[in-house]
């Protein structure tokens, strides 16, 4: 069996699966909260759809499917942060998390063999840009720092990543 039919084999059972879950909670209102007890709140739902995902990226060796896995997963992370602590203006700094989840994806799905170095390395590249943009935001707007601060700081870190990453492409 290829990639393909297997990715839409995996495809297929997920939206079953959601499906009936979703069919099953319209009969049943309180089925999940019975299922996943009384600290089930509606982002775990978004978080459950990405989990699927993710384990149908693993069980059938697609890694397309890692992409939208870790892009729902994290999304619904976010969205269960903000529900629990009510903190719904954290998007004004957390937003870049949201494009290294991409990246994530991209390192995931090149890790289940869709994809060589060059995407492994894009992905990690984009993940770790996205995480220091989040930390530089999260500390403009939570810890008030001053900016003049911070800017030589990251141009700093810029300049180390420039040089390890000319390094290593030099070795190989």
């Amino acid at each position: 069996m290829n990639r393909k039919t297997r990715g839409s084999i995996a495809s297929g059972i997920i939206l079953i699966l959601l499906g009936g879950l979703f069919l099953l909670n319209q009969f049943r209102p309180t089925f999940l909260r019975g299922l996943f007890g009384e600290n089930f709140t509606w982002p775990w739902i978004v978080i459950g759809v990405g989990v699927i995902f993710l384990l149908a990226a693993l069980l059938s060796v697609t890694g397309g499917l890692a992409v939208p896995g870790t892009i729902i997963t994290g999304i619904g992370a976010i969205l269960y942060y903000q529900n629990a602590t009510g903190n719904w203006a954290s998007w004004s700094y957390i937003w870049p998390l949201v494009p290294g989840l991409v990246g994530l994806g991209i390192f995931l799905s090149a890790l289940l063999g869709d994809g060589g170095r060059k995407e492994i390395r894009s992905g990690l590249t984009m993940l770790v840009i996205c995480v220091a943009l989040f930390f530089i935001l999260w500390s403009l707007f939570t810890a008030k720092l001053d900016v003049n601060l911070i800017w030589p700081v990251i141009l700093i870190a810029f300049g180390l990543w420039v040089l390890i990453r000319g390094l290593t492409r030099s070795r190989g």
